[in-house]
């Protein structure tokens, strides 16, 4: 009988001479030696004159011998694994797909070859041949993974049944292939038209479509890697598993460390070591991502999203007609978000210096609100338990749940891919790009990494709430100057004093869940001072913009006043620290942003009239 862990070491090997084989053909690309057997293939025995000389030929007839060792490597895997696996086996499965994706390697290669989509051909069907190419080379190597970790003991992974978890591997795979795709072409272009100002030569529209292209993949990267980071945290709620846990890390280190890889290849204007060590980044990257979503999916692992309601939640309800209805507009936390979306449309107005245009402002609006409301909604079901054990949020749907977890998550999904395109559509994508990231920053950094650890998570998690005036004001400019992200400080450093007055209010609710909210940790006399230096620090930071230019007195003198009145609570709230005050201090410091946000946006107006 065969010996099972001998495959699985086989099965390794053969992934990693893959990944030399991938990083080999980049360097054919990039040196422009495909031409190097001219249009003769499989075999390089016809007369050729390669454009990049002798050497050419060599380096192509290198590849094609070392991309055809894969072939029989892959009738090995195939006839072991019939050998040695049981019908209907993963790795049995697995295997047969690594052979039917050799194969269709090795025809891209000739297509390549046969119709001279190689060296300095920039047509559009070269470029559609080498995205096919980036796909199946993925798929390739994702067949690979999975047949070594099956036969490194990985049970059979199942879609069926799999609620949400699914469609979010589902969606990371597209994502990071989309990303391949868009790296490809981008390197394709800059390789044949190499420009030494990607973004003016972008800009014209007599250059060739490559070159305006590849200013969007930084653009795709970013948010690629914000959706695994909101990923790898839903998923290590959703299947809590050392495995799950474990392999999100490495999906996330990995694309952090490519995108490091990928600034300082754009540094070093993509010399071909560099671009090799990109594309194995990403290939590796990728094959983490398989084995993420091959634990995620496998037999017997624990999953949340099916635990049902809780006895104390009381009896399940289910919701039909305007009640569903207003069950899932209570998953956006509506009152929440309006003063959020009024700090956006107020620095689109800043920005434009008058009215931005009705078209802009209600789309950008409506994006801002799904956003939003896709993040609290998300928020309420990794919050579950600690909802349960506060009366104010006891009966919410998702505790109760007459809207289930995995309807909450598709609801919450549908929102956020909603407001990305619609913001993308009118505005601008740096627009999308930070409305989207302000969610993941509330999702992943506050709620999960810091809302249960530490009575400092409102004072970082807090930033989560002042993207909102970066996702207008780039919705106008498409840029963010130095005012606008004064903008977002200034939301950043009032969020403690508005909170902390809000968990002087509600500490028993917070203690009752085990949530450390500073009242609850440090006492309520802690807490007011630091209500108080934060107070003083709004003061300073809201003045800050009157130093810039097209800031006029308007704002000046507004914000003076409006934080005189802030200091004043607080130092009344010191003097004698209960719950009339503390009420008082909450609710004028919404009033305070809002007014203060209404009089910028004025002033930026009379200014630039």
């Amino acid at each position: 009988m065969v010996n099972v862990s001998r495959f699985a070491k086989y099965a390794w090997l053969v992934l990693l001479y893959n990944l030399a084989a991938v990083a080999w053909g980049v360097y054919v690309r990039a040196s422009k030696s495909g031409d190097g057997c001219g249009s003769h293939w499989p075999l390089c025995d016809g007369d050729s004159t390669p454009l990049m000389g002798p050497g050419a030929k060599l380096v192509e007839m290198s590849h094609r011998i070392s991309t055809g060792l894969i072939l029989p490597m892959a009738l090995v895997m195939v006839v072991w694994a019939w050998i040695a696996y049981p019908k209907k086996h993963l790795v049995r499965k697995a295997s047969g797909t690594v052979l039917g994706f050799v194969i269709m390697e090795a025809l891209v290669g000739a297509a390549l070859v046969k119709f001279g989509l190689v060296t300095t051909n920039d047509s559009a069907a070269r470029a559609g041949v080498m995205a096919f190419h980036v796909v199946s080379t993925f798929l390739l190597l994702g067949a690979i993974s999975l047949a070594a970790l099956g036969a490194s003991g990985l049970p059979t992974p199942r879609l069926k049944g799999q609620s949400t978890v699914g469609w979010i591997i589902g969606m990371a795979c597209f994502g990071v292939i989309t990303l391949g795709v868009s790296g490809a072409i981008s390197a394709l272009g800059h390789q044949l038209h190499e420009t030494p100002n990607v973004l003016q030569a972008a800009m014209n529209p007599a250059t060739h479509w490559m070159v305006r292209l590849q200013p969007l993949h930084p653009f795709i990267a970013a948010s690629i890697g914000l959706y695994l980071m909101l990923a790898a945290g839903l998923l290590q709620h959703l299947r809590p598993d050392p495995r799950v846990k474990a392999a999100t890390r490495w999906v996330v280190g990995l694309f952090l460390a490519q995108l490091a890889l990928g600034s300082l290849n754009i540094w070093l204007k993509a010399p071909i070591e560099m671009q090799m060590a990109h594309l194995m980044l990403a290939d590796v990257n990728w094959i983490s991502l398989v084995a993420l979503g091959a634990f995620c999916l496998a037999d017997g692992i624990e999953r949340v999203e099916s635990r049902p309601a809780p006895e104390e939640a009381g009896e399940f309800e289910p919701l039909r007609g305007r009640e569903l209805i207003k069950a899932y507009i209570a998953l956006t936390k509506p009152r929440v978000i309006s003063l959020l979306l009024f700090t956006t449309l107020t620095a689109m107005v800043a920005a434009k210096g008058q009215w931005p245009g009705t078209w802009l402002f209600l789309a950008v609006a409506l994006g801002g609100y799904m956003s939003a409301g896709a993040a609290n909604a998300i928020n309420m079901v990794i919050d579950r338990d600690i909802d349960l054990a506060m009366k104010r949020t006891a009966k919410r749907p998702t505790v109760t749940q007459s809207i289930p977890s995995r309807d909450a998550l598709l609801f919450a999904f549908a929102l956020a891919a909603s407001s990305f395109a619609l913001l993308w559509f009118a505005g601008t994508l740096l627009s999308a790009v930070m409305a989207f990231s302000g969610l993941v920053f509330y999702v992943v950094v506050y709620t999960m990494l810091l809302k249960r650890r530490t009575w400092s998570n409102i004072v970082i998690g807090g930033a989560a709430g002042a993207f909102p005036p970066l996702v207008g004001w780039a919705a106008v400019t498409n840029d963010l100057p130095p005012l606008s992200l004064y903008l977002f400080a200034i939301i950043f450093v009032w969020t403690p004093v508005h909170f902390w007055a809000l968990a002087l209010l509600l500490k028993d609710d917070y203690a009752a869940a085990g949530v450390p909210m500073l009242p609850c940790v440090k006492g309520d006399r802690h807490t007011v001072i630091q209500i108080g230096i934060y107070g003083i620090i709004t003061f300073i930071v809201s003045l800050l913009p009157f130093l810039l230019p097209k800031v006029g007195w308007i704002y000046a003198g507004a914000a003076f006043v409006l934080n005189a009145i802030l200091l004043y609570l607080c130092v009344e709230l010191y003097r004698r620290i209960d719950r009339p005050r503390a009420s008082r201090l909450f609710h004028y410091s919404m009033l305070y942003l809002a007014l203060l946000f209404l009089m910028f946006a004025i002033d930026r107006a009379v200014v630039m009239a």
